[in-house]
C-alpha cells in the first residue's frame, strides 16, 4: 500500500448515535477507498466528542486484515457518542474548536456516519467552515436501524435490525404456540422506534399468511386505543389459544403522550428517555383479561446482532462508505450518499447524492398504505418494500470455541 500523502489534506471519520450490526462495515469501506486514493484517514474516538477533544485515530496503524474484519464486527470501532450541538450561535465556542481541530491536523473531508441528527451537525460545520473560508467538504454518511431518515429508501442498519426482528418474533412465536395450552398465552416484544414504525412494521415479515404471528403490531403512527387492544387481544387468545404482540417504543395514546413515558426523562438528544411499552402492556393484559403472559425488550441485541445480519444492508452499508468518499474527493458539500431503489423484484439499487438540508432533521414515517387498515399489521405493499431489504445471509467467521470472531481494536 502506497504512504503517498493526498495533496488535498486528510479524511476525518466520525460515528453518531446508536451503532449498528454493519456501521464497521462502512467504516471498512471508507477506509480502503480513501487508501485506494492514497488519502489518510483519522477516526474520531468516540464521535464528535473526539474532534472537540483533538482525540483523534490514526486508520493508518490499522492493517489490512484489520479494515477487513471490520467488515463483520458489530458495535463502533471508534467509538460513538450521543451528543446534540445547538445552533452555531448557541453553541459557536464547540463550532470553533471543531474548526481548530480540523486545521491543526490539515482535515479537508469531514464523513459523519449517523442519523438526522448527525446529518444536521454535519450541515452547521460545512456552513461554519464556509464563513471562515476553510476549505473542507462535509458528507452526512446514512445509518440508522430506525430507517427514518429521508430521500434515501431505506438506512444502512435497518435490514440487519429488521431481520433480527422478524427471525425473533417467528421463533418466539413457535415457543408460545407450543407452550400455550398450559403456560403462556400472550407475549409482547418490543421494538425500538420513537416516531416512524418501521422496526415494528418488519416483525411483519415473520408471518405469511392470515392468522399467523405477530398477530398485533402497534406502530407509533397509529394511535394507542388500550380497551380496542384489549379486545383484540382477548378474541385472538379465545379463537387460537395465543396471542404475539409487536409493540413500537414509541407507540402514543390520541392525547399524543407516549405510553412508555419513562418518568419524563431525556436523554443527550433532547428526546424523551423511552423503553418499557412491553411491560406496561403486558401489565395491562395480566390485570383486565388474567391471561398468563410474557414480554421482551431485546434492546440492544436488535442493533448489535451481526450473526444474523442482511446481506442486503451490508451490501447498502459498503456502497454508502465508498461513495462517501468519492463525493468528497469530487468536493460534493454538504451531500450524504442515499439509497435509491430501482425496483422490487428482482431488487435492484444504485447509491444518489443528495443535499443534506432536505435530510437534517426530517424524519421520514410509515406511509399510510404501508399499514393495515384496523391499524394493527401491514400490507402487501410493506412486504414488498420490506422483504427485499432483509434478503440474504452474511455470517461472520466462527472461531473453534464457537463464537464469532469479532476485532477489537487497541485504540491506545
Amino acid at each position: 500500500m502506497s504512504t503517498r500523502k493526498h495533496p488535498h489534506g486528510k479524511l476525518l471519520y466520525a460515528q453518531s448515535g446508536g451503532v449498528t450490526a454493519v456501521i464497521n462495515a462502512t467504516a471498512s469501506a471508507v477506509i480502503s477507498e480513501a487508501r485506494a486514493h492514497h488519502l489518510d484517514v483519522l477516526a474520531a474516538r468516540n464521535g464528535i466528542l473526539g474532534v472537540l477533544n483533538d482525540d483523534l485515530i490514526d486508520t493508518a496503524a490499522l492493517s489490512s486484515a484489520d479494515v477487513r474484519a471490520l467488515l463483520h464486527t458489530p458495535g463502533g470501532a471508534f467509538g460513538s457518542c450521543r451528543l446534540k450541538l445547538k445552533s452555531l450561535t448557541e453553541d459557536r465556542d464547540k463550532y470553533l474548536q471543531l474548526l481548530e481541530t480540523f486545521k491543526k491536523h490539515d482535515v479537508r473531508y469531514f464523513l459523519y456516519n449517523g442519523g438526522n441528527d448527525s446529518a444536521d451537525t454535519a450541515l452547521k460545520v460545512s456552513a461554519l467552515a464556509a464563513e471562515f473560508d476553510y476549505p473542507l467538504v462535509c458528507i452526512g454518511v446514512p445509518k440508522t436501524i430506525d430507517n427514518d431518515l429521508a430521500v434515501t429508501d431505506s438506512c444502512p442498519g435497518f435490514g440487519s435490525a429488521a431481520k433480527y426482528t422478524a427471525v425473533s418474533v417467528l421463533e418466539c412465536a413457535l415457543d408460545v404456540a407450543a407452550m400455550a395450552e398450559t403456560s403462556t398465552r400472550v407475549f409482547v416484544y418490543e421494538v425500538m422506534g420513537r416516531h416512524a414504525g418501521w422496526l415494528a412494521a418488519a416483525a411483519g415479515l415473520a408471518g405469511s399468511k392470515e392468522g399467523d404471528a405477530p398477530h398485533l403490531i402497534l406502530f407509533p403512527e397509529v394511535a394507542y386505543d388500550e380497551a380496542a387492544f384489549l379486545a383484540r387481544v382477548d378474541a385472538f387468545v379465545q379463537a387460537n389459544g395465543y396471542c404475539v404482540v409487536v409493540a413500537s417504543e414509541g407507540i402514543r395514546t390520541a392525547e399524543g403522550s407516549f405510553v412508555a413515558d419513562a418518568g419524563g426523562g431525556m436523554d443527550a438528544f433532547g428526546h424523551t428517555q423511552l423503553g418499557g411499552v412491553a411491560p406496561y402492556l403486558a401489565g395491562r393484559v395480566q390485570a383486565a383479561l388474567k391471561h398468563k403472559v410474557h414480554w421482551a425488550m431485546p434492546d440492544y441485541m436488535q442493533r448489535s446482532g451481526r450473526h444474523l445480519a442482511s446481506e442486503t444492508d451490508l451490501a447498502h452499508a459498503r456502497a454508502v462508505g465508498r461513495k462517501a468518499v468519492r463525493y468528497a474527493l469530487k468536493g460534493l458539500n454538504s451531500t450524504m450518499p442515499v439509497i435509491h431503489r430501482v425496483r422490487d423484484v428482482p431488487y435492484r439499487w444504485t447509491v444518489r447524492p443528495a443535499p443534506l438540508a432536505e435530510i437534517a432533521n426530517a424524519e421520514k414515517k410509515m406511509p399510510a398504505d404501508f399499514i393495515r387498515e384496523d391499524g394493527y399489521g401491514i400490507t402487501e405493499a410493506a412486504r414488498k418494500y420490506l422483504q427485499p431489504l432483509i434478503r440474504g445471509e452474511a455470517y461472520p467467521p466462527y472461531g473453534r470455541h464457537g463464537l464469532p470472531k469479532y476485532l477489537k481494536l487497541n485504540l491506545d
